[in-house]
């Protein structure tokens, strides 16, 4: 068995990585309450940009997380398509959670169905990144965390779309975020809990990258467009700030008004 550290640079990387998941968590619920509010292709567009913000956010997470992560006696690799291909996949099934959410006809169904999806995207993008690890060993799991991990990522993932959706004010959208952070970061270290290891006395050289070859530099580009797209989200207006502006814009163009 190898012997495992998550925490190699001591508490800054799961800091650093529970930031990035709420400020994705935050930027992708505030872009799903806008679509709400908005109609045709703005609707899907804030959907979309949602459902991009939330995986990027919590990949940048899980691979943040990954920095600190190191095992005894081998060094780490990952095989990059896969690697490329968890990002996808936790775009494209958080995707499904907030156009669930963006387009249900029903609140309740539609936040069950939201949560469910969000939370399998997230569980299903850490377990396909865990399989792009190389190592000189084999990766196993302990079943009943790996559940506790996926249901740890639904509760709260349905948890913080409710409270999204229902709370209004900006200390709800920060809460919300919150909730989800610690979602993506509890469902992130359980999952990891239930990894062991068992080490192979072969040295056939390993494939891939190294983390700072290939994992850092895309995490740091991820980062940069969520901070960016969330000071974006932040200054533009609302749809009923936009609303305000027209009929203002509206009364100094009447005669009358004057």
């Amino acid at each position: 068995m190898g012997d495992m550290n998550h925490f190699s640079f001591g508490w800054l990387t799961p800091v650093i990585s529970y930031v990035m998941a709420c400020v994705g968590s935050a930027l992708g619920l505030r872009c799903t309450v806008r679509a709400l509010a908005a109609t045709g292709s703005a609707r899907r567009n804030w959907l979309v940009t949602g459902a991009v913000a939330i995986g990027s956010g919590i990949w940048t997470m899980h691979f943040v997380a990954m920095l600190g992560f190191s095992v005894s006696g081998t060094e780490l690799r990952y095989d990059v398509p896969l690697t490329v291909l968890s990002l996808v996949v936790a775009m494209l099934v958080t995707g499904l959670g907030v156009f669930a959410v963006g387009y249900g006809r029903h609140r309740s169904r539609s936040l069950a169905v939201g949560g469910l999806t969000t939370g399998v995207g997230v569980a299903c993008m850490h377990y396909l990144g865990m399989a792009a690890l190389r190592l000189h060993g084999s990766v196993g799991y302990d079943p009943p965390l790996v559940v506790l991990s996926v249901l740890i990522a639904v509760v709260a993932a349905t948890a913080a779309l409710w409270a999204a959706l229902t709370v209004r004010g900006g200390a709800a959208a920060a809460g919300a975020s919150l909730v989800m952070g610690v979602a993506v970061s509890s469902m992130h270290y359980t999952g990891m809990a239930a990894v062991h290891i068992r080490m192979d006395p072969a040295r056939a050289a390993l494939g891939g990258a190294t983390a700072m070859q290939f994992i850092f530099p895309l995490a740091v580009g991820l980062g940069s467009f969520l901070f960016l797209t969330s000071a974006f989200v932040a200054l533009s207006p609302t749809a009923r700030e936009r609303a305000a502006y027209a009929s203002a814009d509206g009364l100094r163009g009447d005669p009358a008004s004057v």
